[in-house]
């Protein structure tokens, strides 16, 4: 099983994340943020993989420490449960609609992290959550887990939408990209015998 935990403590945050890529989409999740909950939750049962996760920020500051590194986490630990990415298709893709939304997601694990983000919201909050920090989130996710992430929202009007349909784009072209591809499964899927760098 392609499992890993992480823990993180600053002075900021603690955080304790565990992931099984090979798993049925259970998650055991609580940041403090509702709303960042739901997202990860939206996260775990689309991309199958199971996500235990727990932090406790500083909350009566911002949510910015909480978002970013639950992101760092999360990342962290996909990348560890990935190892070498012997087998692993390494590209994927979603378009994911959200009722009058349509988000486009692209990622490659190649281990050159990258995000592009082209989603942009009209309310500053959704429920307690700073919609500013989605893409805060995305980033520190992409860079730990050391994928290249793109990612555009093609039209909608509606916030909780939108978020949504991001979240699940990205479960979505992860569980394609890190799964393990029976013609393949011996072989790291680069000509240059390795992913990174």
């Amino acid at each position: 099983m392609r499992t890993a935990s992480i823990t993180r403590k600053t002075a900021e945050t603690a955080i304790e994340v565990t992931v099984n890529l090979d798993g049925t989409g259970n998650y055991s999740v609580s940041t403090g943020i509702g709303f960042l909950d739901h997202m990860l939750e939206q996260l775990s049962r689309h991309s199958l993989i199971d996500l235990a996760c727990t932090v406790d920020g500083d909350l009566h500051i911002d949510q910015h420490h909480t978002v970013e590194d639950c992101g760092i986490a999360i990342g962290e630990a996909v990348a560890k449960a990935l190892g070498d990415k012997r087998g692993i298709r390494r590209y994927g893709d979603a378009l994911s609609p959200m009722d009058e939304t349509l988000t486009r997601v692209a990622l490659d694990i190649s281990g050159r992290p990258w995000l592009v983000f082209n989603t942009r919201f009209t309310q500053v909050k959704l429920g307690e959550m700073d919609t500013e920090l989605f893409e805060h989130w995305f980033h520190s996710f992409a860079q730990n887990a050391g994928i290249t992430l793109h990612i555009e929202t093609l039209y909608g009007a509606n916030n909780h939408h939108i978020a949504e349909s991001v979240f699940k784009g990205l479960a979505r072209a992860l569980r394609i990209a890190t799964e393990i591809d029976p013609r393949k499964a011996d072989a790291i899927p680069s000509t240059k015998g390795t992913l990174g760098g």
